[in-house]
């Protein structure tokens, strides 16, 4: 990669949180190759997957990092309502661009759309703008959203903890999480595919869930104690309910996703001082131990290998073990600024796929040089799309938190946790 790449994202984060953004940016790379793999290197592909599933290492290192990263921000914040802000403005503005670029390629003719399986285009969308998709029935309009459906979820159980006080307590919960996943897969309690969907229906779902969510978030975020709790817990039960029992995961993968978030945070909370090493190294074994385990215990399936999925999990978890024992030292800065960018290389690849998949098509044998041509493409197009889209975005929030700005809610005990988590950077 041209070691002027930073120079375009500039300003580089400071070097001793240069650890995150490099896990980021090799998270996206993987991920992007796990999805252009099919179309360039389909035979590499298909010796590769039984053996170390990409798509999984990908997501798992970005969950941790989500994990470590999110709760800071919360707390650094101490502002539910602040917080919010600063999600819908990181999130939104790319979320929208890559969307209405996929829908235009599609009437342009250059690419295809995922078809929505008969279900309605208000339904469809109401869904995607909760990005609650992927845990409502409907599916994504892009693969890789179904990702941020798990994210939401994070946010609501974040809020809800923070708004009741028990937010130290995260070890606790990745533990309690992973065991829940072990005990799930052991007793054989496996819902179908999106049981909730399945038994109400997906519009009515979607509504529900979409009122629901809409009314967490701004009880949440009102000015009165009370509403804040019961906005925070009403959000918090609706993660809950969503993951577990309207998934397209197994229900234990699902739990294993919340509880590697809760680790990664369990990290920060030892690395800030708020915990013990020992305490988080002592969650890291019950997770690993439950969620391979949990793996090992499913078994295998035509869309999921059990040796894959546990070397991607392990690797994972040794990825982000690195990254923290390394994090004082040196980062390259072009791996800084490709974490930069990783949130538009995430979102903006499968719309270049798309276009790929509508014009030059799928090749069956491996295209090493078509391979390296998408991340030449792919690259300069997600500098071009985070200076322009993700950089304005988040300045808007800014602004807007700016000119709302309210004291810290005090008694959520955001104040105590703010200095230990002020220089903490938002994904």
């Amino acid at each position: 990669m041209p070691s002027q790449l930073p120079l375009a994202v500039e300003p580089v984060r400071p070097s001793r949180l240069g650890w995150l953004d490099a896990l980021r940016g090799i998270a996206a790379l993987v991920v992007v190759f796990d999805h252009s793999s099919y179309s360039f290197m389909a035979e590499f592909r298909r010796e590769l997957m039984p053996e170390f599933n990409t798509s999984r290492y990908g997501i798992m290192v970005f969950f941790l990092v989500s994990g470590y990263i999110i709760p800071a921000s919360l707390e650094r914040r101490g502002s539910v309502r602040t917080f919010w802000i600063g999600r819908i403005f990181r999130i939104y503005p790319l979320w929208a661009a890559v969307a209405v670029a996929a829908l235009g390629a599609h009437l342009l003719g250059i690419a295809e759309i995922r078809d929505f399986g008969g279900e309605s285009t208000a339904a469809a969308v109401i869904a995607h703008v909760t990005l609650f998709q992927e845990l409502l029935g409907t599916p994504n309009l892009l693969l890789v959203l179904w990702t941020l459906s798990y994210e939401m979820a994070f946010y609501l159980l974040v809020v809800a903890l923070f708004s009741v006080r028990l937010h130290r307590r995260s070890a606790t919960y990745a533990i309690g999480l992973a065991a829940l996943a072990a005990v799930s897969v052991a007793a054989g309690a496996a819902l179908p595919v999106s049981a909730l969907s399945g038994a109400v229906g997906v519009a009515p779902l979607v509504v529900v869930a979409a009122i629901t969510m809409a009314a967490a978030i701004g009880c949440a975020s009102a000015q009165s104690p009370a509403l804040r709790v019961i906005g925070a817990i009403l959000g918090g039960l609706l993660a809950l309910v969503l993951v577990t029992c309207n998934g397209t995961v197994p229900m234990w993968e699902g739990l294993v996703i919340l509880a590697v978030m809760f680790l990664g945070t369990a990290v920060y909370r030892a690395e800030s001082g708020q915990s013990s090493w020992r305490y988080a190294a002592s969650a890291a074994a019950v997770v690993v131990v439950c969620a391979v385990g949990s793996a090992y215990r499913y078994g295998g399936g035509a869309n999921f290998t059990r040796r894959g999925w546990i070397v991607a999990f392990l690797l994972a978890v040794a990825t982000f073990g690195i990254g923290l024992a390394f994090r004082r030292r040196r980062i390259p800065r072009w791996l800084i600024g490709l974490g930069t960018i990783s949130y538009s290389v995430y979102l903006v690849h499968p719309v270049l796929l798309a276009v790929t998949d509508g014009t030059i098509g799928r090749w069956e044998r491996d295209n090493l040089v078509l391979e390296v041509a998408f991340y030449a493409v792919l690259l300069p197009v997600s500098v071009l799309t985070y200076r322009c889209v993700e950089v304005p975005g988040q300045a808007w929030g800014r602004r807007l938190v700016g000119r709302n700005h309210a004291p810290r809610e005090s008694g959520h005990g955001g104040a105590a946790l703010a200095s230990g988590a002020r220089d903490a950077p938002d994904r």
